[in-house]
């Protein structure tokens, strides 16, 4: 199949991607805006509130260093995709069933939290690499922040509509029950998908004969690095890694906001559509930015996640909502206009394994943050002294990565 016998446009399949993102968002993100206070629910501690949430987090990334060379090896892009997808759908709405466990419950919470991250694992190299072949077609930078928007709409409503279950009928189950039906929506989604573009590759901007895929970052020159990645590449994910570190984890701030008593138990998912407002507006802006002045625009990132913990775990609702923002807002950034760094620092054969060991950097990140934040709650000074210093690294690192790339981008690729 060419571009031109493709059903779709390229714009069609970034903005197919969305939708189905925004549907199981709704799943995704309306379970994980009260998953803490479920989990408190069930008897957990701040401490085993991190643990779950961030080991979750976690698993959702560095899994992504066994799924992604999978998906580079097979090829079999929507199979990961869809399978993923599945994991996620089936692993929320169940946990409808664990306030009725007894002494369970918690274990079974916490497998499934797990599970549904597990989800995101499996499916999220294949999509972020069919994703990145219609994003090259549009500007990878808008074609990401296009479908993080949309994406983002779902994570806005799935709070919304759990918070509105809840203030309803006064308990979290309901909640999860409900959200099987977005769940059926997205895979409904993704057939349909799936027979309308079963190759994605044909919009991947066409090279000469003889030339390698092009790279933002090289210029279409290899750099040396481990596993045939870019040194360039290893040096980003390292900074990515420190900044995710952070990002205090929502499960945490959810459980904050509910054991301090700053809200209700209903207005806990509005806190986090605040959040995810704000990662929409950030990753759209981000994403038009970078296709203008490329990799530099991720320099908000750490610069934002500094100020996170000391607001977000503070005793005043109005701190915890402007770290919201913050956190919303670099969140926005990390997980769509970062990427297309990667898959510009990256050639497209090696773009699954590349996006799997980012995302170690990411989990290892991830769980770090979410256990140091749960030990050392509600001690947010502490929790400060230690993110704080990560955060200036990670802008050390990343004023590098930025200086090497548009260094490399001027030589000219050898003949």
């Amino acid at each position: 199949m060419t571009r031109a016998q493709a059903r779709w446009t390229a714009w069609q399949v970034v903005i197919g991607f969305g939708a189905v993102s925004l549907s199981v968002d709704l799943v995704a993100d309306g379970a994980r805006s009260i998953a803490g206070p479920l989990l408190g629910e069930l008897g957990a501690t701040a401490l085993v509130v991190g643990l779950v949430t961030g080991t979750a987090e976690a698993l959702g990334f560095i899994l992504r260093l066994v799924s992604g060379p999978l998906v580079d090896r097979t090829r079999r892009y929507w199979g990961f995709t869809i399978g993923g997808y599945a994991l996620t759908g089936l692993s929320v709405p169940l946990l409808a069933f664990t306030p009725f466990l007894g002494a369970m419950g918690l274990t079974v919470a916490a497998a499934l939290i797990l599970f549904e991250r597990t989800g995101k694992a499996v499916r999220t190299p294949a999509k972020t690499v069919l994703l990145a072949y219609a994003a090259g077609a549009v500007g990878r930078g808008r074609g990401f922040a296009v479908h993080k928007l949309i994406d983002q709409v779902g994570a806005f409503i799935g709070p919304l509509l759990v918070a509105a279950i809840i203030a309803a009928t006064g308990t979290l189950w309901p909640a999860f029950a409900i959200l099987a039906v977005p769940a059926l929506v997205a895979l409904g989604l993704l057939l349909w998908m799936r027979s309308r573009v079963p190759d994605p590759s044909v919009y991947e901007p066409e090279v000469g004969p003889g030339q390698e895929q092009p790279s933002a970052g090289s210029n279409g020159r290899a750099e040396a690095g481990q596993g045939g990645l870019p040194l360039t590449f290893l040096l980003f994910s390292l900074s990515t890694g420190l900044s995710v570190f952070g990002l205090v984890g929502f499960g945490v701030i959810s459980f904050h906001l509910a054991e301090a008593g700053l809200v209700q138990l209903a207005a806990v998912p509005l806190v986090f559509a605040v959040g995810m407002f704000a990662a929409a507006v950030a990753a759209l802006g981000s994403g038009w930015v970078y296709d203008h002045v490329g990799g530099a625009v991720l320099l908000a990132v750490p610069l934002l996640a500094a100020a996170v913990p000391a607001l977000t775990l503070s005793p005043s609702l109005a701190g915890v909502l402007a770290g919201i923002v913050l956190w919303g807002a670099a969140t926005g950034i990390q997980d769509s206009t970062v990427k297309a760094l990667v898959a510009d620092l990256v050639a497209s054969p090696r773009r699954g394994t590349a996006y799997g060991v980012f995302a170690v950097f990411q989990g290892a990140g991830a769980f770090a943050g979410a256990a140091f934040a749960g030990a050392l709650y509600p001690d947010a000074s502490q929790v400060s002294l230690i993110t704080v210093p990560a955060q200036v690294v990670a802008l050390v690192l990343l004023i590098a990565v930025v200086r090497r790339q548009r260094r490399l981008a001027r030589v000219p690729a050898p003949d």
